[in-house]
């Protein structure tokens, strides 16, 4: 599962607009992650706005892996 760090994020939007089905600003203006539909069809597109996050925000959440 990914997750961002809201912490560190900078809500410049990079992830947004690269994987928008992904990832998409909430209420607040955090970042949420929608992993239900992360697949083989958009996981390129995933790790590329991992990659392009300035603050390096976006990772796996090893915790929950399975």
């Amino acid at each position: 599962m990914y997750k961002v760090d809201n912490d560190k994020c900078l809500r410049c939007g990079m992830c947004t607009g690269i994987c928008p089905d992904v990832f998409s600003f909430d209420d607040e203006g955090n970042i949420k992650v929608n992993n239900d539909i992360i697949s083989g069809d958009n996981i390129d597109s995933v790790k590329e706005a991992e990659s392009s996050c300035p603050v390096s925000a976006i990772g796996i959440n090893e915790e929950n892996e399975e």
